[in-house]
This record gives structure tokens, sequence and C-alpha cells, in this order.
């Protein structure tokens, strides 16, 4: 589980997590919606993480856990 920092920039949504100072932009999402957004989402590197399904909310603070490398 990482401490994770998602911001929306344009059509663009970063995920940055400051201990490993890796930015990377997510591809898919599994919910993209207002009310329900989150769950699995595979970043511009192919990593696979986890992000708790809730409203959108950017940008938001998230503990999100990595699914696949």
């Amino acid at each position: 589980m990482a401490k994770v920092m998602l911001r929306e920039e344009g059509n663009e949504i970063y995920f940055y997590i400051a201990k490993k100072d890796m930015e990377e932009t997510i591809k898919t999402i599994e919910f993209n919606s207002e009310e329900k957004w989150g769950g699995e989402v595979v970043l511009s590197n192919d990593e696979t993480w986890w992000i708790q399904p809730g409203p959108k909310s950017l940008p938001k603070e998230e503990v999100c856990k990595k699914i696949s490398e």
C-alpha cells in the first residue's frame, strides 16, 4: 500500500508516489463517473493499482494498493 497523490490536468490524470518519486498517467480506469470513480487502474508504465471507488474529487491523496507490475 502506498500514499498516492492524484491530480487532473486537461484530459490526463496523474498518479504520483512521493516515496518512489514516481509520476505516471492513468491509461485505463475501472469506474470513471462522477459518482463512482476508481477501482482497478493501469498506469502508463503498465503497473496495475487499486483505488478505493468513491465520488470523483481531484486533486486528492489516497492510499492505494499495487496489484501487479
